[in-house]
């Protein structure tokens, strides 16, 4: 798998005419998430990357200091922008901020019609510091969930989109289905990083296929940024025409070969190896 990436990764870079792929997104001043992270991502899989940005935190591994949201009305015009020249082959989000700007958003997806779509619902960075207004998940799941090709929460994420704790594989499975079969997600893949355990699980279901994905824990702080990353990765692999299955489990052995070779910078939750 991995070799079969690198010849894609060294075709798109030599060809005349690179896929292009969009960031809907935070920007991250110290480099390890959002907007920053995604680009990086991009590019690793050979790809151009282009951007939309919603939010301009102030942040390092530590913590995110402050943040303040793009107007909705700049939020629209950067994908109006980028839609009509540069026609993304798959996009992403990330961090939204609040519901005006999610409706922003899903009213641009929409319009221009872009898919295939990556939703990872951005709500907490991995400091434990909010990203998004509590008016904001009901826009996500009513405006953005029946856009999305896959949803990539992690269990706090998914715990308040449900309601109700999750923290257990048989938890995850339950909401993972009920992010497809009521929420109206395509698919979902239900991060599992935060359970106990020598192993970590992911689950992943399409309404018919529901699958664990597998890898061993790594002790380590070099964790911001993982869900940015994940996400940007599989939406690169969209792109390049992987199937949604293949793509997620080429994507999560990407991350984890990343927080396994991070470079251990800054003094909190440091950034992931984006050429791993």
């Amino acid at each position: 798998m991995r070799r079969a990436i690198a010849r894609r990764i060294f075709r798109f870079m030599t060809s005349p005419a690179p896929r292009v792929a969009l960031t809907i997104a935070g920007s991250d001043s110290g480099g390890g998430a959002g907007i920053q992270a995604d680009l990086k991502t991009f590019a690793r899989f050979g790809l151009f990357g282009t951007s939309v940005i919603t939010a301009i935190t102030a942040q390092n591994t530590v913590g995110v200091r402050a943040w303040e949201r793009v107007s909705p009305a700049l939020v629209r015009a950067q994908i109006d922008a980028v839609a009509e020249d540069l026609r993304p082959a798959a996009i992403k989000s990330g961090m939204l901020g609040d519901a005006e700007v999610v409706r922003a958003v899903a009213a641009g997806v929409r319009e221009h019609r872009l898919s295939p779509y990556v939703l990872d619902p951005v709500m907490v960075a991995t400091s434990g510091d909010p990203l998004l207004e509590a008016d904001a998940v009901d826009a996500i799941v009513t405006e953005l969930f029946p856009l999305a090709t896959v949803v990539t929460p992690n269990l706090d994420e998914v715990s308040l989109l449900v309601g109700a704790p999750v923290r257990d594989v048989a938890a995850m499975e339950q909401a993972a289905r009920t992010l497809v079969e009521r929420f109206g997600a395509q698919a979902a893949l239900v991060k599992g990083g935060h359970l106990d355990g020598a192993s970590l699980v992911d689950v992943f279901y399409d309404g018919s296929t529901m699958r664990q994905f597998t890898h061993a824990r790594i002790e380590t702080t070099s964790t911001h940024g993982t869900g940015c990353t994940l996400s940007s990765a599989i939406a690169a692999l969209l792109a390049t025409g992987y199937p949604l299955e293949d793509a997620i489990d080429a994507s999560l052995d990407f991350v984890h070969r990343a927080i396994a070779t991070a470079p251990a910078l800054g003094a909190g939750h440091g950034p992931l190896n984006f050429f791993a």
